[in-house]
């Protein structure tokens, strides 16, 4: 048994499952997460978010698989009484080009085994994409929304497409959502130019209030961080509004929110440097003051080590 600093772990993600009163942590686990052979993904239980088991596998690519590297931010959602969960793959395509996109695969139990649900990529396979997450609209309607990097745009955005109900494949185009530089509190990579600005790990949160928050990373002035975005309307296609300032804006980035009896929790890793990262959970807090930022960090890291 381990706590969360024992467990190296990029892009956290954890799925509460009330039936067994337990808590599963999925992430970005190869030890050569940017170069190198994928491995696969592992998970990790606990029923206290304090204390959690060993590394279970929860997918290894089969014979056959197509991606090769960049196994990354895997997370899982419970579906018609069935665990899938989306994840980036890249690989190399017949001309030699790098391929990366989101993937749906699915279990019948969170801790997997996981195989492969959709055929390929639901993103664009002609586009670099990564860190895909559902949304679930007003009607029922489940939606893959989805980062197109920085190297297919300069300006990195995240986008919104369709998805059919088995999950398994995609129907119309995507449509954008924003893109990175629209955010006050980003900066591009490349100073000189004033190009190249990071889309990463897009997440949502419904409010109090019937608004939907965006939590997604970027960079800003102190280095990669997560802001968040609000729409007022509550549905996916805004319009988007961003805080002037991010919510988590001093290496550390990638993050999702949960709750648990009663205490709403953000989860990210930090710091933003292989082989050191380490999930982190501290406590959201919602704010109904006018003229307060809607989500922000608690006062304190209440399982943070």
């Amino acid at each position: 048994m381990q706590r969360l600093d024992d467990i190296h772990i990029r892009d956290p993600f954890i799925l509460p499952v009330p039936e067994e009163d337990a808590y599963y942590l999925f992430g970005t686990t190869d030890e050569t997460v940017w170069a190198g052979p994928g491995e696969g993904f592992d998970c990790y239980r606990s029923t206290d978010l304090v204390v959690w088991s060993s590394a279970h596998p929860a997918f290894r690519p089969p014979a056959g698989f197509w991606a090769t590297e960049h196994f990354w931010a895997p997370e899982v959602h419970r579906w018609h009484g069935r665990y899938v969960m989306l994840a980036t793959f890249a690989g190399h395509g017949d001309n030699g080009r790098l391929r990366r996109g989101t993937q749906s695969l699915v279990a019948d139990h969170p801790a997997g085994p996981y195989v492969p649900l959709s055929k390929g990529t639901l993103t664009p396979a002609d586009w670099l994409c990564l860190d895909g997450t559902l949304f679930i609209d007003a009607f029922g309607t489940p939606w893959l929304v989805f980062c197109r990097e920085w190297l297919d745009v300069n300006d990195g955005q995240i986008l919104a497409q369709r998805l059919s109900e088995d999950l398994a494949s995609v129907e119309g185009s995507p449509r954008l959502l924003f893109a990175a530089s629209e955010a006050p509190w980003t900066r591009p990579l490349d100073s000189d130019t004033g190009s190249d600005y990071v889309t990463d790990g897009p997440s949502f949160r419904r409010l109090r209030d019937g608004g939907l928050a965006m939590l997604w990373s970027s960079r800003s002035s102190k280095g990669y961080a997560v802001g968040v975005a609000y729409s007022n309307s509550g549905e996916l296609f805004g319009p988007w509004e961003h805080e002037s300032t991010p919510i988590w804006d001093h290496d550390g980035g990638h993050a999702m929110t949960f709750d648990a009896d009663g205490t709403s929790y953000l989860v990210l890793h930090r710091p933003n440097e292989a082989p050191l990262e380490r999930a982190v959970l501290t406590e959201l807090v919602e704010d109904a003051d006018p003229g307060a930022p809607r989500l922000r960090i608690g006062a304190h890291d209440p399982l943070t080590v």
